[in-house]
């Protein structure tokens, strides 16, 4: 089939799709059917890099190569989803690099916005949307990060990051960089990320270029990964927290750019080191405001002002305890975060 020419497939292409998968052959039509109903204003290629897949991920992808220009990439040399990525771009014709997960949905018009946001910027990130792909059940459990602003989730960097489901860079700064590190197992974005503001490039936050995500839906897979991240982020913690400190008291330069220009939130984000308590849990003065007026209800008030008080702190921890069954997710994935962070 000869492509169209009117919708910037052929030429060489000015952006390159990145989308690392393994054993993605379930899900990863979607994604690319997302991508297929696309026009994008300017030359591009969708690079599918597999990490060794077992299934049938890679006999799907090629399936695909009538309707998108395609390219399979054999990225299995280096386990991980870094690693796969770098060896996309290492391959990659186009000046701009786009990053999407095999296992999300492409919103309309991505690859558009993609490209206006990369004319302007050299570093982005977009919203995360979760309701097309997560249950509510899942939703209550854990929202998607990074559906307002970018992800702020250390004091001890101080700097924003981004998910690399839904990123975008310019080839020749990725190079500059290094491209993910291989020796982070978990969190490569966060690292890239960092690493790049540190290098003098701003993460810029596109709201409307948005990555329909899917979440982790079982308990066991919750805590494993937030316990996964926050080991990681400790780790990256003690790699950068010295850079960051140091371009903090010096003179205006990468650092002060990067954070000016993000304009991010200043709050950790749920699931990277919010409290594990969660914004549902009672004050902290609930079941100890019983107590004290048990013990000290005779002095200051009436027998029935004590019980009174004692029957609303018994009701707001009932209603915490049913909040809790719904959002036991969202605290499991706490939970191995900071186990995980602190260990």
């Amino acid at each position: 089939m000869e492509p169209d020419l009117s919708d910037g497939v052929a030429g060489t292409p000015r952006l390159s799709v990145v989308v690392a998968c393994r054993d993605a052959e379930d899900l990863l039509g979607v994604q690319l059917a997302a991508l297929a109903r696309q026009t994008c204003p300017v030359p591009w290629e969708l690079l599918v890099c597999d990490n060794g897949s077992k299934d049938g991920t890679v006999a799907l992808a090629e399936s695909w190569a009538d309707r998108l220009p395609l390219r399979v990439i054999d990225a299995s040399a280096i386990p991980g989803a870094g690693p796969a990525r770098n060896e996309g771009v290492r391959v990659a014709q186009g000046e701009w690099i786009g990053f999407c997960d095999a296992d999300d949905e492409a919103s309309d018009n991505w690859l558009a916005r993609l490209c206006a946001a990369l004319e302007v910027h050299p570093f982005v990130a977009g919203r995360f949307e979760g309701e097309r792909l997560n249950s509510a059940r899942t939703l209550r459990s854990r929202a998607p990060d990074q559906q307002d602003d970018l992800q702020r989730s250390s004091p001890a960097v101080g700097l924003p990051h981004a998910g690399a489901g839904n990123l975008g860079i310019h080839r020749s700064v990725f190079l500059a960089v290094e491209g993910f590190d291989p020796s982070v197992r978990y969190l490569q974005d966060t690292d890239l990320c960092w690493r790049v503001q540190l290098a003098g490039y701003p993460l810029v936050f596109v709201p409307d270029l948005v990555m329909h995500v899917r979440l982790r839906s079982t308990l066991r897979s919750m805590y494993r990964q937030g316990r996964n991240y926050g080991a990681s982020q400790a780790l990256l913690e003690r790699r950068h927290a010295g850079a960051a400190r140091r371009l903090a008291v010096g003179s205006p330069s990468p650092l002060a750019v990067a954070a000016a220009g993000a304009g991010t939130a200043t709050g950790p984000t749920v699931g990277h080191g919010a409290d594990v308590a969660g914004p549902d849990a009672p004050d902290q003065g609930c079941d100890l405001g019983v107590q004290h007026g048990a013990e000290h209800g005779a002095e200051s008030r009436s027998w029935w002002q004590a019980g009174g008080k004692a029957l609303r702190g018994a009701a707001r921890l009932a209603r915490y305890f049913v909040r809790s069954r719904s959002s036991v997710g969202a605290q499991a994935w706490q939970l191995g975060w900071h186990l995980g962070h602190r260990s």
